[in-house]
């Protein structure tokens, strides 16, 4: 299973290192929560852009269903991005900044409360949404993927899942350029904060697990980033209407993340079972003692 999947998603020989050292002992121990909890076991995975949460959320799901038979969905808050039109909607309604996805506010969590409902009680026979981020875009609902048997375990990841909000005395000054010139009256990050709070920080108490990725510094995060798009790049270089941002529209795009990244960094210890640190090469540095896995 591990040589098969290393080759599908194109992995160094050294991911082997990292599953045996830390991939597969979380699993199990996913596994053993799992068996001691009555119903559906929600997993939620927080980490900053490209800190690794997707592979290791496609090898959790892999080995459950290989090793121990389980079903297992796989969810990103990604997945759930508003629609190009209805994020122009809210940048002429509440704040420009709002035309690009990524801050709480840009996903339809409605949606994703319904699909978490319908998974709790076991429910199958519908959708769940997929994002193409290639052209910015849902993909048409006719190739979401379908559920078709009850879940045993669900893998939810996402780069500001998990995070709290922050104090109004921390939204006061701008982090960064991008605040600075086009948010200089906090309109944008107050708005952020508060879909926060009402709308994503409620949802937490249904995950029954917690994992996160805490990357070194937030100045890891461009490169990660630019990685990613350069993949998404090869993997649709012949899209005509493609999205890709180049290496200066990373560098831009990363800034409306800095806030949340920064804010999770410095919070998420409060919530997460379990925290891989991670090192400027996304080597995982430290984790957890074995005594609690």
């Amino acid at each position: 299973m591990l040589e098969t999947f290393i080759k599908q998603h194109k992995l160094p020989e050294e991911f082997k290192h990292t599953v045996l050292a830390h991939y597969q002992p979380l699993a199990e121990q996913i596994f053993s929560q799992f068996r001691k909890h009555d119903g559906v076991f929600f997993v939620g995975i927080n980490g900053c852009q490209g800190s690794g949460k997707s592979t290791l959320t496609d090898f959790i799901a892999e080995y459950l269903t290989t090793n121990h038979h389980l079903n297992v969905v796989v969810m990103s808050l990604d997945d759930f991005y508003l629609t190009g039109e209805k994020r122009q909607q809210l940048a002429r309604d509440i704040h420009p900044l709002l035309a690009t996805r990524g801050v709480p506010g840009t996903h339809d969590i409605s949606a994703l409360e319904i699909i978490l409902k319908k998974l709790k009680e076991k429910q199958t026979s519908f959708a769940i949404p997929r994002f193409n981020k290639a052209i910015d875009e849902p993909y048409p609902e006719g190739d979401w993927p379908m559920i078709e048997a009850p879940a045993d375990i669900i893998l939810l990841e996402g780069w500001c899942w998990g995070v709290t909000p922050q104090t109004a005395e921390q939204l006061k000054a701008p982090i960064n350029e991008l605040e600075l010139k086009h948010d200089p009256e906090g309109h944008w990050r107050e708005y952020v904060n508060q879909q926060l709070k009402d709308q994503y920080q409620p949802l937490y108490k249904i995950m029954d697990f917690w994992l996160a990725f805490q990357a070194p510094s937030f100045d890891c995060v461009y490169k990660w980033r630019l990685e990613q798009e350069q993949k998404l790049q090869e993997k649709h270089s012949n899209l005509s209407n493609s999205k890709i941002m180049a290496p200066a529209d990373v560098l831009n795009f990363t800034q409306y993340f800095q806030r949340l990244s920064v804010q999770g960094c410095n919070t998420i210890s409060q919530l997460a079972d379990v925290i891989f640190y991670l090192d400027h090469q996304r080597n995982i540095t430290q984790t957890p003692q074995a005594e609690d896995l």
